[in-house]
């Protein structure tokens, strides 16, 4: 008689990456997990501690292709531009993915990547050692931030995409111009927060970087 099939740990995070690209982290579990893999969940636990384990681990994998095949070229500002948008790039591949990234960050060979080069691209721009860890801080949350929020928005079905901009409509430029005199005043103006998030990605983080180089003796 013969036992069951021992996974390996690359095979187990192929396995939830699919899953998690045809669903989403809310449904996302353990079980579901060994049932796709025909094994139990006691199995995948000699991989992994728990949920949120895994989901890093998956998380993290992104973020290692990101990285892959990158050389630092430029000055400081280019190359935390190129690691940003590598990241963006990486992830919009994977949106449910980014938004487990955002939630969960990262700790594994992936991570450590990505905050190396951002912490060296730092110690080239000329701020001093002490200023460097808090910068990197603020930067991350950003660039973190930004990701998830793309990745929401290019999972809505183009039905949830119409209500959500019939609805936008209705607020918008239904808006009692008594009560709300500003929002009625650009009301033609305003954009949805889904349109041209490349262009508000890249200002939002030049302008963080600016702020960096502000601060430089």
């Amino acid at each position: 008689m013969t036992g069951r099939r021992r996974w390996s740990t690359e095979e187990i995070l192929d396995t939830a990456a699919e899953l998690l690209r045809t669903g989403d982290a809310e449904s996302f579990s353990v079980r579901k997990l060994a049932a796709a893999l025909g094994t139990d969940s006691s199995s995948l636990y000699r991989h992994f501690r728990n949920k949120t384990e895994l989901l890093r681990a998956v998380a993290d994998r992104i973020l290692v292709a990101a990285m892959d095949g990158y050389r630092p070229e430029g000055d400081w500002k280019q190359r935390l531009t190129a690691t940003a948008l590598r990241l963006r790039e990486a992830f919009g591949r994977h949106p449910q993915i980014a938004a487990i990234w955002g939630r969960y960050a990262s700790g594994g060979a992936g991570s450590r990547l990505v905050m190396e080069e951002v912490l060296q691209a730092l110690r080239t721009s000329g701020l001093p050692d002490e200023e460097i860890p808090a910068r990197y801080h603020r930067l991350a949350i950003l660039i973190a931030a930004l990701i998830a929020s793309e990745a929401g928005v290019s999972m809505v079905t183009p039905t949830e995409h119409e209500q959500g901009m019939e609805q936008f409509r209705v607020a918008v430029l239904g808006a009692d111009p008594e009560r709300f005199p500003a929002l009625s005043h650009f009301a033609r103006e305003v954009r949805p927060l889904g349109e041209d998030r490349r262009a508000a990605f890249e200002e939002l983080l030049a302008a963080q970087i600016a702020q960096i180089e502000a601060g430089i003796p």
